[in-house]
């Protein structure tokens, strides 16, 4: 019978559970922990809820029920219960400064909740940018099988191939990590791993307010710079319109510093007029490739080792390239095709994508300008060219079992991916089966062999 762990993926925009599983007689260095089951928490993250702290964990209760049906009645009490919260948490850290409203939101509502259902539940925190970003990469090498995999003969073996870059993007924060030999010349970006006895130097980012939803704040904070009633956005498709306030442009650390001295209950009106180049133009102002203190960077002044071997893009890299591809049936395999695509979207009117592609019609007027990010962060921020930007796949899952930073998170804390390489003798019970497949099959040859020698002389 499998085992069960839970992961709650606090993020700034939703809330994501995942129900892991693996074999009762795991040991610690196999690699066969998989997905059961995940849900969609109803409404924003939990972040959201500071000014309604009990409605944080009232959030959660629909998927934990679902939990309670995914895990098996005897096994529920020997369950592991994480929570980790990200960029959105990070966030409200800094516009509260001493935490409080964290406190809040984690110990009297959430963490409240959990206890209250019959897992193990063993804290709730809120992860650095950094921890985020090794998680991602130490999931998807993980389901890749980078770090240890199953020989034929059932012993364990490192297999000998190059570990992945993995890259985040999420609803307030970007991440990139990767294996590196170079100097990682800012200590901050360097992390060293030992995983089943072998050592990685990873450098690893996280851009904060360089998330999807954040981006497009700063985006609609520069077309609302006149405070006019209404205004044009080059980078929603004509024919949309949408009334906003500004306190939903400005209520948020990410632009709370050019907050203007009016009432921020005041609303305007943005009209999309669909324009590429202009659009373009805005989002390339998000950016600072100007200043680098040292021998490169990436941007805003934040050092980067040369991007090399293959790369896996998740979560909204993953969602816009897939749009790209699906519903504008454009191919992206080099980054001249990304830009082209995030023009092609511009140019598409709002009637058009929402007959392409109704179910994604809350989405659908942020596609030009997150397909233009996604193209200016890939090329100017992370260096990829032709001949690197190939290597990257744009991946949700690997093996049914989504890529994101929470089955690594779950690995390390419950010490399922140890230090010290693993033993032979591990496999022991497999490798018994397979000598005694090879017996039979040495007998039975033998005794075919000898009848055919009787017959002959008889």
């Amino acid at each position: 019978p499998p085992q069960y762990g839970i992961v709650l993926d606090a993020g700034s925009s939703h809330t994501a559970m995942f129900v892991y599983k693996w074999p009762a007689d795991k040991e610690n260095d196999t690699g066969v922990v998989s997905e059961h089951s995940m849900c969609d928490v109803e409404g924003p993250g939990i972040s959201s809820y500071s000014s309604n702290p009990p409605a944080a964990g009232t959030s959660l209760v629909p998927c934990l029920t679902q939990a309670l049906r995914d895990v098996p009645k005897e096994k529920q009490a020997g369950t592991p219960l994480y929570l980790g919260a990200t960029a959105g948490m990070r966030l409200l850290k800094s516009r509260d400064g001493k935490g409080q409203l964290q406190h809040l939101l984690f110990a009297s509502s959430v963490a409240a909740t959990l206890k209250s259902y019959p897992f193990d539940f063993r804290g709730a925190k809120i992860l650095s940018g950094e921890e985020e970003g090794v998680f991602g990469w130490v999931t998807a090498n993980y389901l890749l099988e980078n770090f240890i995999k199953r020989g034929w003969l059932g012993e364990w073996i490192q297999p000998q191939k190059k570990t992945l870059g993995a890259m985040d993007f999420g609803g307030a924060s970007t991440q990139i990590t990767f294996e590196t030999r170079d100097t990682i010349e800012d200590p901050k970006n360097e992390v060293m791993l030992k995983l089943y006895g072998q050592a990685y130097k990873v450098y690893t980012h996280s851009f904060l307010c360089y998330g999807r939803a954040h981006t497009f704040l700063v985006l609609l904070l520069h077309q609302a710079e006149g405070y006019q009633a209404t205004v044009s956005h080059p980078c929603w498709p004509t024919g949309y319109r949408k009334n906003l306030s500004l306190s939903s442009v400005y209520d948020s650390p990410c632009t709370e510093k050019e907050r203007p001295n009016l009432a921020l209950n005041a609303t305007v009106a943005a009209v999309g007029t669909g324009n590429g180049s202009l659009c373009a133009l805005h989002v390339s102002k998000l950016f600072d490739f100007t200043t680098c203190p040292f021998s490169r960077c990436s941007f805003d002044g934040v050092f980067q080792p040369e991007v090399s071997g293959n790369f896996i893009a998740f979560s909204a890299f993953f969602y816009t390239v897939d749009f790209i591809q699906t519903v504008m049936g454009r191919p992206v395999r080099l980054p001249s095709d990304l830009k082209d695509a995030a023009e092609a979207i511009c140019a598409t009117s709002w009637s058009e994508l929402l007959q392409k592609a109704p179910k994604l019609e809350k989405r659908l007027p942020d596609y030009c300008a997150v397909s233009i990010f996604v193209y200016l962060l890939t090329t100017k921020g992370y260096n990829f060219n032709n001949h690197s930007f190939p290597n990257i796949a744009f991946q949700k899952k690997v093996r049914e079992t989504s890529i994101g930073w929470a089955l690594g998170y779950m690995l390390n804390l419950t010490n399922m991916i140890p230090p010290e390489k693993p033993s032979s003798h591990k496999s022991m019970l497999y490798n018994y089966w397979v000598i005694l497949i090879l017996l039979f099959v040495l007998t039975t040859l033998t005794s075919l062999v000898t009848a055919v020698c009787l017959l002959r002389r008889s």
